[in-house]
Formats: structure tokens, C-alpha cells, sequence
């Protein structure tokens, strides 16, 4: 088992901040997702087991524990709650280490700005530097079903916007402060998750353990179509894919990752809530989708 060792940078936890301003509706379809109050019995399932998705080609191991991962990154703010649970009994998966990483605004991934292809700059949208025909995005093979998880790329540089790690807590909630994501070339809108377990919380962060979960969350078509009316996001000249278009998302609603959301129709810049369980197998290891997870379970 590889052994992953994460710093905490002075030790100091950081508080999640809510979003400034009230939030006057609902803007995402669905009802609202009700994790089971008690555990079925034997091996039936109580809730469905989230999608495993790929992990892309962007991933840098844990090495920023905190809540807040905006930095100085500008965007709407996107108060994101999620709820980790055992999909089998329902039970929280208590002190996980939940990873995040998305791209900025503009589709660019801190610690690979030279190989995204953000649509914020430059004559054609992206880097410069990047050969004609070399893919930039993450690879097209994930679609519904899962992928081959694309191979992983290695940074190209120091930045860590957008990325952060933290702890479930007794409950299995775990929140983050960032931004909405934008988009880049050939994906829809999306945030990349990990879950941990069976590791220790130690003074010098989080050892040991496995991945039990590597998905990714969606954004419905309300809400991208109005944050593309705000900058920075108004700026972002890279033909976007619809969720519909996208080859990864799983098509299959919340249980594919499909977040709920909640922000002012007339004024998503004040802020965006999102929320979403999810059901993992924690006695199961899925680094990316080359394993897929073995329990069939289903919504009760």
C-alpha cells in the first residue's frame, strides 16, 4: 500500500465561510437527497454507491489541508457541503480525507497552467506552447461505465488554487469554500473528489489509508448557462460541452454526481450552495475507474 503523508501547513485548522447574502432559490431539479436514517440489514444496500469516474490527468496528491482552497482566484462563490457515508449501512465514514481539485474559472488547473487550455487569454484561447493535435483536456475514454483513468500528468508548476483536502466529521460532512468552475475544451463543468479512509489524522496531517472513492462533480445546464453570464466566466472564449455532451459523466442524476444547487436565479454572483451524499464502499480501493465498485446498490 502506498503511504500518503500530507503537512498541515502551522496546524491551524481553517473555518468554512459561508456564502455572503441570502439565498432566494433553488435553481437545481431534484428533491432533496435523504440518506436513511437506519442501516437495512444483512448485506442489503441503503443507498446507491456514487459513480466511480476517472481521475484525470490533474491530480496532485494532498498537500494543502484546508477548507477554504480559493486563494486569490476570482469567480462566483460556491459553498460546496458533502456528506460521505457506507453506502451498505448508511453509517458516516467519520475523520475521511476528502480531496478537491477543479479548474479556475477560465478551465485552467493550478500546478499545470502550461498544459491546460483555458479559454481566458491569447488569440486562440489557450497556451501557446502546447504542440498542435497534443490533447489537452482530460481523455474522451471515461464515459458512462467508467474509463481507463487517463494517465497522470506531472505538475508543471507551484500553484495549488483550487485544491484542498480536509476531514469528514463525525457525521461524515465535510464543506469547502471556492469558486464555481469554468470550463476548457472538451468537458462540461466538474470538480474531481477523492475519499480516503482507514488512514490517521496526525499532527503532520494524513497518513496511511486507501481510496475509496474517485468520482467527480456536475453542475446542471441552469447554472453554467448562468454563470457564463458573469465574468470571468463571460471571457472564456473555449466552445463549452453541455453535461449532455460530456464523455464521463455517468448520465444516471445525483448518484452519478450530479450536485444540487441552490443560489438567486437573478443574481448567481452572490454566491452558489451545493450538496450531495455520497454512498462509498469503504472496504473497496478505487484509485480511478479501473476498478469498478463490486456491491450493487440502489437508492431505498
Amino acid at each position: 500500500m502506498t503511504r500518503r503523508k500530507v503537512v498541515i501547513a502551522g496546524g491551524a485548522a481553517v473555518a468554512a465561510v459561508g456564502v455572503g447574502g441570502a439565498i432566494a432559490a433553488t435553481a437545481s431539479a431534484g428533491e432533496v437527497d435523504k440518506t436513511p436514517a437506519s442501516a437495512a440489514s444483512g448485506a442489503e444496500a441503503c443507498y446507491a454507491l456514487t459513480s466511480e469516474t476517472t481521475e484525470g490527468p490533474y491530480y496532485i496528491d494532498a498537500d494543502k489541508i484546508r477548507q477554504d482552497i480559493t486563494e486569490d482566484e476570482e469567480g462566483i462563490p460556491l459553498t460546496l457541503r458533502l456528506k460521505v457515508i457506507d453506502a451498505e449501512t448508511c453509517k458516516p465514514a467519520r475523520n475521511a480525507a476528502v480531496d478537491l481539485w477543479h479548474c479556475s474559472a477560465l478551465g485552467v488547473y493550478s500546478g499545470y497552467e502550461a498544459m491546460s487550455n483555458g479559454g481566458g487569454g491569447g488569440p486562440s484561447g489557450g497556451p501557446t506552447d502546447v504542440p498542435s493535435g497534443t490533447p489537452t483536456g482530460e481523455p474522451p475514454s471515461g464515459g458512462p461505465g467508467g474509463g481507463t483513468g487517463g494517465g497522470h500528468a506531472e505538475p508543471t508548476d507551484d500553484e495549488r488554487y483550487l485544491r484542498g483536502t480536509w476531514k469528514t466529521d463525525k457525521h461524515g460532512y465535510v464543506t469547502f469554500r471556492t469558486v464555481f468552475p469554468g470550463w476548457y475544451q472538451g468537458r462540461c463543468v466538474h470538480i474531481h473528489v477523492k475519499v480516503h479512509v482507514d488512514g490517521t489524522w496526525t499532527d503532520a496531517g494524513y497518513e496511511g489509508g486507501h481510496t475509496c472513492h474517485t468520482g467527480q462533480l456536475f453542475f446542471d445546464e441552469k447554472s453554467v448557462l448562468a454563470s457564463a453570464e458573469v465574468a470571468p466566466y463571460s471571457t472564456n472564449t473555449t466552445t463549452r460541452t453541455t453535461l449532455d455532451e460530456d464523455t464521463i459523466y455517468p448520465d444516471n442524476g445525483h448518484a452519478g454526481g450530479l450536485l444540487y444547487l441552490t443560489y438567486d436565479k437573478k443574481r448567481i454572483a452572490k454566491g452558489v450552495h451545493a450538496r450531495l451524499t455520497l454512498g462509498v464502499a469503504p472496504d473497496e480501493t478505487h484509485d480511478s475507474t479501473d476498478t469498478q465498485p463490486s456491491a450493487s446498490a440502489s437508492a431505498s
